[in-house]
């Protein structure tokens, strides 16, 4: 017999939330014998922060398995047939999972990477363009969170030329993302913000 559309929308939701709240950089530091990136440069269990310890790859392989576990999610949730608004609703639980994470007493990351691999699965063409936003920036200032809050608030301006569907999706994340940087922020406009 097969599953309703709300209890498949409840279990799609639980899982991106677990699946979120597995911070991949802890076990990558650990296997690169790299310190605890929560206790190192930012402080913030995320690529850019294994970047600054451990180089590129450790920090690549961060990256691809924190989008892996915000696409993976909305990929199901595309392929099971909900809706593009239940797809919204597990691409945000993956990101919070990341944010706030069950695992790890509720202490998370910014949600940037989660949210490009949910992003990608089911906006992809305003994610791409809000990736190549979010490399100018950071090719030209060299500092990760003011890249990660100019391509995000870019997001609902985009989706809503390109995918308005997805326009209230990318205004919730915006709104996510640039709350969790808000320390980032002030240490930008203080001219304290650490770069690469």
């Amino acid at each position: 017999m097969a599953l309703s559309d709300p209890v498949v929308t409840v279990l799609l939701c639980m899982a991106a939330y677990l699946a979120g709240s597995v911070l991949f950089a802890l076990p990558v530091c650990r296997l690169w014998g790299l310190p605890d990136p929560r206790a190192q440069g930012s402080g913030n269990p995320g690529a850019t922060n294994v970047y600054r310890t451990g180089g590129w790859l450790p920090a690549l392989i961060t990256l691809a398995l924190d989008a892996a576990k915000g696409w993976l999610p909305v990929w199901l949730a595309h392929n099971a047939g909900l809706s593009a608004l239940t797809q919204a609703m597990v691409a945000l639980c993956a990101v919070t999972g990341h944010m706030i994470p069950a695992f790890y007493r509720f202490k998370g990351g910014k949600g940037v990477a989660t949210a490009l691999g949910a992003g990608l699965a089911l906006a992809p063409v305003t994610t791409l363009a809000m990736a190549a936003l979010w490399l100018l920036v950071l090719w030209r200032w060299r500092i990760s969170a003011l890249a990660s809050v100019i391509a995000i608030t870019s997001g609902p301006a985009i989706s809503a030329l390109i995918e308005p569907e997805n326009l209230p999706m990318f205004g919730l994340l915006a709104i996510l993302i640039v709350v969790r940087h808000r320390n980032n922020l002030i240490r930008l406009a203080q001219g304290r913000e650490i770069g690469f």
